[in-house]
């Protein structure tokens, strides 16, 4: 899989979102539901955060959208579990659609080193990386100074943020912030990770949140704009 550059656009295209479903599902789950989607009560990360990336400069690739939101994501292109092989993850595309409606500013977290493509390969390196606790370094966070509410995306990986999105909301300042959190999935839903943003975000105001199944969201565009657009609007955005 090659590196992704990072941007912060409202028109990126790339993007990445990984549906690792069956790696390890819990209980009557397929196995095939853990890195973009399965189910499993997230389990309290141990081990401490590599050093914190430098934040992006706040004017560095923005786009002219809404100066109070961004849309700040991370998600995985490649082989992903209901939908094949993508050029777009699946929370990217949510991402974006999100970005589009609300005139907000997107920013992907990208990790320096990439993800296998394979699907059973990134299950295999994400398992490792979530029993470690690991913390993965991202090319660059973005400068949430001038953000009043921040719509945060996310797939479901063995029932858990992916451990990057960690990395990110560790090094982060979200005091006095409101948090939308959004996530895909294949049958797990939401596994307690909105619950996890809260905890971790001290501070911030984390609101209801929005989960859609990832083979939608590549393969119903229609449906899932529609189900984020009754979020939004359930918002006030």
């Amino acid at each position: 899989m090659q590196s992704r550059r990072v941007f912060l656009k409202m028109a990126a295209t790339g993007g990445a979102a990984l549906l690792l479903a069956a790696c390890g599902g819990g209980s009557g789950q397929p196995a095939a539901d853990e890195s973009e989607g399965e189910a499993a009560e997230p389990e309290a990360p141990t081990a401490e955060p590599e050093a914190a990336t430098e934040p992006a400069p706040a004017d560095a690739d923005q786009s002219s959208g809404t100066a109070g939101a961004l849309v700040l994501f991370f998600s995985r292109a490649g082989e992903n579990y209901n939908v094949g092989v993508v050029d777009e993850g699946n929370t990217a595309v949510m991402a974006k659609m999100i970005a589009e409606r609300t005139g907000a500013d997107l920013f992907e977290l990208v990790p320096v080193e990439a993800y296998p493509e394979g699907y059973d390969d990134c299950c295999d390196v994400t398992l490792d990386e979530k029993n470690a606790g690991a913390r993965p370094e991202v090319e660059a966070l973005p400068d949430v100074s001038g953000y009043d509410t921040i719509y945060l995306g996310f797939p479901c990986w063995w029932g858990d943020l992916p451990m990057p999105v960690y990395t990110a909301l560790e090094a982060l300042d979200f005091g006095g912030k409101t948090i939308c959190p959004f996530n895909t999935h294949e049958g797990s839903g939401e596994a307690g990770m909105f619950s996890t943003v809260a905890a971790v975000c001290a501070g911030a105001a984390v609101t209801e949140g929005l989960t859609v199944r990832g083979q939608d969201a590549q393969n119903d565009r229609e449906g899932t704009q529609a189900k984020v657009d009754t979020w939004l609007s359930e918002l006030g955005a």
